[in-house]
C-alpha cells in the first residue's frame, strides 16, 4: 500500500482539514484510502473515519517502535494510506511526524497557511525541507499543499515561486465551513462535528490527487509479525458511547483476535453484560457524568468487581471506577467507587506527554518489573486515598501522582496512562483470564 504524510509548519495549521479534502479528492480518483494518524490521537482519526469510511491507523513510534509501527501501517485496508502529521513536521522529542516518515520511508507534503503570504510561502517549505539534514533526519518534503489559499494571483504567486524540484499540490481554500469546532481536549469527535459534504467537495476540486498518486511510496515491511497468542475462549465486554470513545482500532482487533467481544453503552442506560473482563477505555465522562452516575452498568461493575472481575479503565475509565467526578461548574456525581480516588476536572490540562511506567507487581497488564509505553492527556486530577494501591512507577510522564500511576483495587486497574496493543498490555489482561 502505497503512502505519504501530510505534516504541518505548526500545530493549528489546518492539517486535520487538508486530510479530509485530501482523502475526498483521492476518493473521486476511484482509489480506496486508508487514513492513518500519526502520534497518539483519537480525536482526529474519528473525522478521517467519518469521511473515508474505515478506522484510521495509530502511527506512533513511543507506543508502537518502528516494526510496530509498520505492522499497524500495513494492517490498513486500502490501496493508498494518508497520514496525517502531529504538531509541527519537526516537533516532538519522541515521536515526531517527521520521524513518522522516516520510519515508513515516505514522502511529507508540507501542510502551509498561505493566508498571508506567497513568496514566503515557498521560503517556508524550502526550509522546512533542509531542516531535515540538521535535524539527521532522512525526510523527503516533496512539496506543498496550500491552506487557506485563494486562487488567481495567489496561487499563481505560490506556485512561481516554488524551486522547480518542489511540487505544488494544490490549495484548500478559505470557507467558514471547513472549520472544526474544538474543546478542551481538541477538536470535537467527528460524529458530533462533521464538516459539511459539500464544502469537502468543493474544497476537494482544488487538490491535485494525480500528482499525490504519483508521489506515494510503498514503505517497507516489517521484519517479523508481532507473537499470536491462542483463542482464550473468553468474553471481553467493552464500553462505547460519548463517555467511552478514545479506543484504538488495533486495541478492539486484538481483543477479538483472542476472545469474543462485548459492547455495552453505559450512558444509553445498558447493564453490563455477562463477560470475563471489563475494558473502559477513555473519552468524556465529565460530559456524561449525570448519565453515568444513573448508569445501571457502574453499579453492576462494581459488584462484579468486588467479587474479582477483572475491570481495566484508561483515563476515562478510570474517571468512571472512582468515587465521584466533579465538573468543572462545581457539580459532583458519584460514580462507581471501585477505585480510593475523588476525580475533579480542571481548567487547564494536567498532563500532556508520552509515558513509561514501570510494574512494581503484577497487575493486569503487566508482570512485575515490566514497562508499558502508553500517553496521557487529561484535564482531570485524582485525589487518591491515603492507602490507595498503585501498579506502577512512572518513569517517563505525570501519572496520577507526579510518581504513580495505575490504580489497584480488587483485579481492578485504573491508569491515567493510554496504552497501545504493541505494548502487550492487551495480551497480558487476556492470559491472566
Amino acid at each position: 500500500m502505497k503512502g505519504f504524510v501530510l505534516g504541518g509548519v505548526s500545530s493549528g495549521v489546518g492539517k486535520t482539514v487538508a486530510t479530509l479534502v485530501t482523502i475526498r479528492a483521492l476518493d473521486r480518483t476511484g482509489h480506496a484510502v486508508q487514513p492513518a494518524k500519526a502520534g497518539p490521537d483519537f480525536i482526529d482519526p474519528s473525522h478521517h473515519e467519518r469521511v473515508a469510511g474505515r478506522p484510521s491507523r495509530t502511527l506512533d513510534l513511543w507506543l508502537c517502535g518502528e516494526e510496530g509501527l509498520r505492522r499497524n501501517y500495513y494492517r490498513g485496508e486500502g490501496d493508498l494510506c494518508v497520514v496525517e502529521g502531529v504538531m509541527g513536521l519537526y516537533d516532538g522529542d519522541r515521536s515526531s511526524t517527521a520521524m513518522v516518515a522516516e520510519a515508513l520511508d515516505v514522502p511529507v507534503v508540507l501542510v502551509v497557511d498561505a493566508s498571508a503570504g506567497m513568496e514566503s510561502v515557498a521560503a517556508t517549505a524550502l526550509g522546512f525541507r533542509e531542516y531535515a539534514d540538521h535535524a539527521g533526519l532522512d525526510v523527503d518534503v516533496v512539496g506543498i499543499l496550500a491552506q487557506r489559499a485563494h486562487g488567481g494571483r495567489h496561487e499563481r504567486g505560490i506556485r512561481e515561486a516554488l524551486p522547480d524540484d518542489m511540487e505544488y499540490f494544490g490549495r484548500i481554500p478559505p470557507d467558514d465551513r471547513l472549520e472544526i469546532p474544538d474543546r478542551h481536549l481538541g477538536l470535537r469527535m467527528g460524529e458530533e462535528a462533521p464538516l459539511p459534504e459539500e464544502a469537502l467537495d468543493a474544497a476537494s476540486e482544488h487538490v491535485r490527487a494525480d500528482r499525490l498518486l504519483e508521489v506515494a511510496r510503498v514503505p517497507p515491511r516489517p521484519v517479523e509479525d508481532r507473537p499470536q497468542g491462542g483463542k482464550t475462549g473468553k468474553r471481553v465486554a467493552i464500553a462505547r458511547d460519548p463517555a467511552f470513545c478514545f479506543r484504538y482500532p488495533a486495541t478492539v482487533e486484538r481483543l477479538g483476535e483472542r476472545s469474543e467481544l462485548e459492547t455495552f453503552s453505559p450512558t444509553a442506560g445498558d447493564d453490563l453484560p455477562d463477560c470475563d473482563a471489563v475494558y473502559l477505555p477513555g473519552g468524556y465522562p465529565e460530559l456524561h457524568a449525570e448519565a453515568l452516575a444513573d448508569a445501571p452498568a457502574l453499579e453492576t461493575i462494581a459488584e462484579r468487581a468486588g467479587e474479582g472481575l477483572p475491570v481495566l479503565g484508561e483515563c476515562g475509565g478510570l474517571m468512571a471506577l472512582s468515587e465521584s467526578l466533579t465538573t468543572v461548574e462545581g457539580e459532583t456525581y458519584p460514580m462507581a467507587g471501585v477505585l480510593p480516588a475523588e476525580v475533579r476536572m480542571c481548567e487547564r490540562y494536567q498532563a500532556l506527554d508520552h509515558v513509561e511506567l514501570r510494574a512494581t507487581d503484577d497487575t493486569l497488564t503487566a508482570s512485575a518489573g515490566e514497562s508499558l509505553r502508553g500517553h496521557e492527556f487529561h484535564y482531570s486530577s485524582a485525589d487518591v486515598d491515603s492507602d490507595a494501591r498503585f501498579a506502577f512507577e512512572t518513569e517517563r510522564g505525570e501519572g496520577i501522582d507526579g510518581e504513580h500511576d495505575g490504580l489497584i483495587e480488587h483485579r481492578t486497574l485504573g491508569t491515567y496512562c493510554h496504552v497501545h496493543p504493541e505494548s502487550g498490555a492487551f495480551d497480558a489482561l487476556l492470559d491472566g483470564l
